[in-house]
């Protein structure tokens, strides 16, 4: 499922040698166990408009629950930040920002990640090619 979302119930049972009733019942325990948190479509950001990604890393200047929450408020109204990690290190958190082009993420830096309320220090890397992306867990 992790590889095809659409992937039948139907098809997943003849794969693994079960009826499709436990299987069923399987994913819908999963999702209400919050295993399975949702069902997506990865889109290609280059083939839509959103060819420049970026690692923000952040630091902040008070390091309170408050101030920590108002910033985590303010990354998550911005539709730009794809990705929010909160981490250990010279840093307090790590974004992946994508953006059209280097133009339209300076404005984002300038005009709406900088004058976030507690912004210390921001780190701009920008991303020359994707290696490896992938959203499965192995176990």
């Amino acid at each position: 499922m992790q590889q095809n979302a659409r992937i039948t119930v139907k098809e997943i049972s003849e794969k693994i040698h079960l009826s499709t009733t436990p299987v069923h019942e399987r994913i819908k325990r999963m999702e209400e166990n919050g295993v399975i948190k949702q069902y997506v479509t990865l889109l290609d950001h280059t083939k839509v408009k959103k060819g420049l990604m970026v690692i923000c890393y952040v630091s902040l200047k008070e390091h309170s629950k408050n101030a920590g929450n108002k910033f985590i408020k303010a990354i998550n109204e911005m539709n730009e930040v794809v990705e929010c990690l909160n981490i250990s290190g010279e840093f307090d958190f790590m974004l992946k920002v994508v953006s059209e082009d280097m133009n339209a993420y300076y404005d984002f830096h300038v005009n709406r990640l900088s004058p976030i309320e507690n912004m210390g220090h921001v780190q701009s890397i920008f991303v020359m090619g994707i290696i490896k992306q992938t959203h499965q867990l192995v176990w």
